[in-house]
C-alpha cells in the first residue's frame, strides 16, 4: 500500500515519487499536505532544516520535478550577494514554464525593483493560476546580506500579491535566523538524520546487476559496521561503497569463495577498509589512484604516501616550531628541565611520577602551552642561535592558519596566548626526518 496519497496527483506519479525518496515518506507527505493543489495558496514561507546529507535538497528537487510544479532553485553560496541572488531568480523565472528559454540579464539593484519585475514575469508567463515555488538552498547565507532581504523573502507573497511560496533550506535552526526586530514566522519542518537502518536501505538500492541484492546488502552491512561511528554522511558512504566494492568481490571473481562465505570476504576487505578509514572526507587522491593503491600488497596500516599532510612543505624554522609545539603539548612541564637542559642535576623519581607515567600522554590528547614555553623549547632543540624576530612570530601565526596549531582562548589575554598542537605522531616523525 503506498504511503503517499493526494487527490490532486495521480497514484502512479505518487508511487514513482515514493520510490525516489526512500526513508523520507513522512516529510514528503507533510510537504504535499502543505502544498495542497496547484491553484491553492499555501504558506508564504517554509523553513526546512537538518544536518548535512539529510536529504533536504534532494527531496525538494525530486518533489518539484516529479510533480512538475513551477519552481526556481537557487544556491545562496553561488549567488552570494543580494543583487546576484535577485537577478538569478528573475532569469530562471523567465524560462520557467516557457517553451523558449530566455536568459537575458535582468538588472535588479533593490528589492523594490525585484517585486516590480517579479509581478511582470509572473503575469507574462501565465503563472498566476498556480503556486510558484522559490527554493533558496544554503539559506544561512542570507544572514550575511542586507537586513531587509530575509524578512522580505518571508513576506514575498504579501508584497507581490501573487501565489508564491519561498522555501528556505538550511543546516541551522530558525532561532539563529530570526532578526532582533522580529519578522514573519515561516512554517518549519525538520529533516532528521538517517538511521543506520535507513542508510542500509538506501545504499543497498545501488547494487550492481551482476550480483544479487543479498550479496550487496551484506557488503553494505560490513561497510556501515566499520564507518558508521565516524561517518554518517550519505554522499561519503556512497562514495566509499562504490570505491571498495571491487575489492570485496575479488575472492568471488577468483573462485576462492562464494557469495555466502562472508568470513573470507570480510578477511579480504578488512585491511583495505582500514586504509579508507584514514582518508574519510579528505578526497586526497582520485578514485583511479585509490584502486591502484589497493593492488599493492603493503602493510594495512601504511598509506604509502597517501596522506597529503605527510608531504607538506614548511619553512625551516616552522618545522622546528611544530616539533617544539608537539613536545610542549605531550610532555609535562616538570620534564622540561630533564629533557632540554644539559646540566639539570639529579631528578628523583617520586611515587607520584611513577604512578602517572603509566598512562600515555598520547591517549590523553594535547595539552595547551604558553608562547614562552614554546620558544624556550625551540631555542633548546635548534642547533644554532635563533633570535626572537618578527619572522618567527609570523611563522607561528602561519601554523595556526594551516590548522597545524590551534589557539586556545583569545588574543587579548593578559598572560599571553596559549596554543595546542593538532598534528599526529606520524606527522611529527615525518617532519623530524
Amino acid at each position: 500500500m503506498p504511503n503517499l496519497e493526494h487527490p490532486a496527483y495521480p497514484a502512479a506519479t505518487l508511487l514513482h515519487l515514493e520510490s525516489l525518496v526512500p526513508c523520507r515518506e513522512s516529510q514528503v507527505s507533510m510537504l504535499l499536505s502543505i502544498f495542497g493543489e496547484r491553484q491553492q495558496f499555501t504558506f508564504p514561507s517554509i523553513f526546512i532544516y537538518g544536518h548535512t546529507s539529510s536529504g533536504k535538497t534532494y527531496v525538494m528537487q525530486t518533489l518539484l520535478n516529479t510533480l512538475e510544479l513551477p519552481h526556481v532553485f537557487v544556491n545562496c553560496v553561488e549567488y552570494f550577494t543580494s543583487r546576484l541572488l535577485l537577478e538569478e531568480i528573475l532569469i530562471q523565472l523567465q524560462s520557467c514554464c516557457s517553451e523558449t528559454e530566455q536568459t537575458s540579464h535582468v538588472p535588479c539593484d533593490t528589492f523594490n525593483d525585484f517585486v516590480r519585475l517579479f509581478k511582470q514575469a509572473v503575469l507574462s508567463r501565465e503563472l498566476q493560476d498556480q503556486t510558484l515555488y522559490i527554493v533558496l538552498d544554503r539559506a544561512e547565507q542570507l544572514r550575511e546580506m542586507e537586513a531587509n532581504i530575509l524578512p522580505a523573502f518571508l513576506r514575498l507573497q504579501e508584497l507581490t500579491d501573487r501565489n508564491v511560496t519561498v522555501v528556505l533550506l538550511s543546516e541551522i535552526v530558525w532561532e539563529l535566523f530570526r532578526p532582533n526586530i522580529g519578522c514573519f514566522e515561516p512554517f518549519t519542518l525538520y529533516f532528521p538524520d538517517y538511521s543506520i537502518g535507513h542508510l542500509q536501505k538506501i545504499l543497498s538500492q545501488n547494487h550492481p546487476p551482476e550480483y544479487s541484492a543479498d550479496f550487496y546488502a551484506a557488503y553494505i552491512n560490513i561497510l556501515l559496521g566499520v564507518f558508521y561511528m565516524v561517518c554518517r554522511d550519505l554522499k561519503e558512504l556512497q562514495h566509499l561503497a562504490a570505491l571498495n566494492f571491487s575489492k570485496y568481490c575479488e575472492p568471488v571473481v577468483r573462485g576462492e569463495a562464494n557469495e555466502r562465505d562472508t568470513r573470507k570476504l570480510w578477511k579480504n576487505i578488512e585491511p583495505h577498509l582500514k586504509k579508507a578509514m584514514q582518508t574519510v572526507y579528505l578526497r586526497e587522491i582520485s578514485s583511479s589512484q585509490w584502486e591502484r593503491l589497493q593492488c599493492d600488497n603493503g602493510e594495512p596500516g601504511q598509506l604509502k604516501g597517501l596522506s597529503a599532510h605527510t608531504h607538506v612543505e614548511l619553512p625551516y624554522y616552522s618545522k622546528f616550531l611544530l616539533i617544539a609545539a608537539y613536545l610542549a603539548s605531550y610532555n609535562p612541564v616538570r620534564t622540561d628541565k630533564r629533557f632540554f637542559l644539559k646540566h639539570h642535576g639529579k631528578i628523583r623519581k617520586t611515587n607520584f611520577m611513577k604512578k602517572h607515567e603509566k598512562t600515555s600522554n598520547h591517549l590523553l590528547g594535547p595539552k595547551p602551552f604558553p608562547l614562552d614555553r614554546l620558544l624556550a623549547i625551540l631555542y633548546s632543540i635548534v642547533d644554532n642561535r635563533v633570535a626572537p624576530t618578527a619572522n618567527i612570530f609570523s611563522q607561528i601565526t602561519s601554523l595556526v592558519t594551516l590548522q597545524l596549531l590551534s589557539m586556545v582562548g583569545h588574543n587579548d589575554q593578559l598572560d599571553g596566548p596559549r596554543y595546542k598542537c593538532t598534528v599526529s605522531l606520524d606527522f611529527i616523525r615525518a617532519i623530524a626526518r
